[in-house]
């Protein structure tokens, strides 16, 4: 009978803590393991709605980096366009100015020839005087010398 009773009072203590437990202990347990399965859960969507945003922002970012490579291909394209012109100006420029150098040198060489050539004219009336001199052994005045020489650079 001790036996029976021992196992009667060990069930009693154990239908005791059993019942203990399911109001006590087990409510807050349970409690504690719903709370941590619905914040697991809200993580995962959390998880989730980042990832969404993450591909969109990649998206976007992607755009963004495509847009700019366009917009500095562009800016490089004017650029190009514009060198060219720059270019183009300055040849424009340096053959204007090639001729009127050109022109301004013909101008001087010009003027240069028809001083040289009456400086000639006068040495070449000189020298003929000169020759005249010898010939008739006499000498001509100044003045006579500078009338012969103005009429036959005049004839010349």
């Amino acid at each position: 009978m001790n036996m029976n009773a021992t196992i009667f009072g060990q069930a009693v203590s154990f239908a005791m803590f059993v019942l203990f437990c399911m109001k006590y202990v087990w409510p807050p347990i349970i409690q504690a393991i719903e709370e941590r399965q619905k914040e697991i859960s809200n993580s995962l969507l959390d998880a989730k709605r980042a990832a969404q945003e993450l591909d969109l922002a990649k998206l976007e970012a992607s755009s963004k980096i495509e847009e700019a490579k366009q917009t500095a291909a562009k800016l490089l394209e004017q650029a190009n366009e514009r060198g060219a012109q720059i270019v183009a100006q300055a040849c424009k420029e340096a053959k204007m100015q090639k001729k009127e150098m050109l022109l301004q040198t013909k101008a001087e060489i010009e003027v240069e020839r028809v001083r040289l050539l009456s400086e000639l004219q006068k040495q070449v009336a000189a020298l003929a005087i000169f020759g005249a001199e010898k010939i008739l052994k006499r000498t001509i005045d100044d003045n006579e010398q500078n009338d012969i020489l103005n009429s036959i650079i005049n004839k010349l």
